[in-house]
């Protein structure tokens, strides 16, 4: 039964998009339990794993052939209501103190009446970063005049943010997958700590099943899955491993799961440590592929930390599906990790940029396969207590209702007056 008369909207910049899975894993658990959800991205994806191409089938692309004409149509139609949010837009960014172009928020607005052409009818718009695709989204809905929602994440709050003080305005209610992201929105703007709700981005527990670390041979098998970029810290990971061998006489197997701008950096380092022989680079793989590698890895190993443009991370996924499937985890020691990983208890934290730490992490583990299994199911049991999907979805369900109910009792309350007002006019 769905849970609204109305279809919701979900916004994100590229999809599906293999990388993304809490957006896609929201939309086809949202659609199980009833919603009528419609996938909107501001971009088509390059190419499309096998696994996710049905998501695409109605999935509504805003920057396809014919976006200028279908805003040219929804301002004819509407031209009071498009002038004003085209305004809006223009505003927001001469206001704002982020270093925007004007004109190119005045073309994401005029992008938002695109896409508001094509989603007549919907009850709510949640947006999926919050950069563009907020941005888009805030101008769709003002449009709409329908309520809207967003999940801010990493890359989109620290290096490319956007009119976020006016989205925290604006917005229903924010999706925080962290408390440490809740408290940067209270930063920005006080005063609406109702509105910011910690939904995190959850993992099905029941698809990453827990594994005993069978023996291997006798090579400490180490994971890593991530796009190849700075902020993810396998440089550090590839040191302190090439350091393994010689200080702790350790030997070991590194398998790299993803590519990236960094591939050829990377590379070339393990050539210069001359480890090379040990590392195992399979590119970008499918997300069923990544539980049969958790499977067969005794420890995850994922230094994020602040690159030089001071980027990092949130609460990656894949940490939580490594922890989710019992594989002792190693990770950077960043403010939103910490709520996942509590160092000693349920995985280990290291700085990011420090080799010689995370070497030696790696050696305790290495030593101490009693140690692998308290970590390891110590991590599963933190992710079922408060990151898993179906928790998650619960909440944000909550937040939809609350939401989409005010907005419809309101459009009720303004259609009465509407009725009631023509009633006096008929009978004046």
């Amino acid at each position: 039964m769905n849970h609204s008369e109305r279809p919701i909207a979900y916004l994100a910049g590229s999809f599906p998009l293999r990388s993304e899975t809490f957006v896609y894993r929201e939309i086809k658990a949202l659609r199980a339990r009833g919603w009528n959800v419609i996938a909107c991205s501001l971009n088509r994806p390059g190419e499309v794993p096998e696994e996710l191409a049905e998501l695409q089938d109605g999935a509504i692309y805003v920057y396809d052939g014919a976006w200028i004409t279908s805003a040219l149509v929804e301002t004819l139609l509407h031209p009071i209501r498009s002038l004003q949010t085209v305004a809006s837009a223009r505003r927001d960014a001469k206001s704002s103190n982020d270093e925007i172009s004007v004109l190119k928020v005045i073309g994401q607005a005029i992008a938002g009446l695109s896409l508001a052409r094509r989603l007549r009818g919907i009850a709510h718009l949640h947006c999926h970063f919050a950069h563009a695709p907020t941005t888009v989204g805030m101008y769709a809905a003002m449009q709409l005049g329908i309520p809207f929602s967003f999940t801010g994440h990493a890359n989109d709050l620290f290096q490319r943010r956007a009119l976020l003080e006016a989205k925290l305005q604006r917005a229903a209610f924010v999706c925080c997958i962290s408390r440490w992201h809740r408290e940067i929105y209270c930063e920005i703007e006080p005063g609406r700590d109702d509105r910011y709700r910690i939904i995190r981005c959850g993992v099905n527990v029941k698809e990453f099943a827990s594994h005993s670390n069978p023996p291997g041979d006798e090579k400490l098998r180490v994971l890593t899955v991530c796009r190849l970029v700075e902020k993810k810290g396998l440089d550090t990971l590839i040191r302190a491993l090439a350091q393994l061998d010689k200080k702790h006489r350790i030997a070991w197997h590194l398998t790299v799961a993803g590519n990236g701008p960094d591939m050829t950096r990377l590379a070339g380092m393990s050539n210069d440590l001359k480890c090379a022989d040990h590392i195992e680079w399979l590119g970008a793989v499918e997300n069923d592929r990544v539980k049969s590698l958790l499977a067969d890895a005794d420890v995850f190993a994922l230094p994020c930390r602040t690159d030089s443009n001071g980027d990092k991370d949130g609460i990656p996924v894949v940490l939580m599906e490594a922890m989710a499937a019992c594989v002792p985890s190693i990770s950077g020691d960043l403010p939103a990790i910490r709520e996942l990983i509590e160092h000693d208890r349920t995985g280990l934290l290291i700085s990011g940029e420090d080799s010689a730490s995370l070497c030696d992490q790696l050696a305790r583990l290495a030593n101490d396969p009693e140690l692998r299994k308290t970590l390891g199911n110590a991590g599963r049991a933190r992710v079922v207590e408060e990151f898993s999907l179906d928790q998650n979805i619960d909440r944000l369900e909550e937040s939809l209702k609350a939401t989409i109910g005010r907005s419809e009792v309101g459009k009720t309350i303004d259609a009465n007056r509407r009725t009631a007002k023509s009633q006096v006019a008929i009978r004046a």
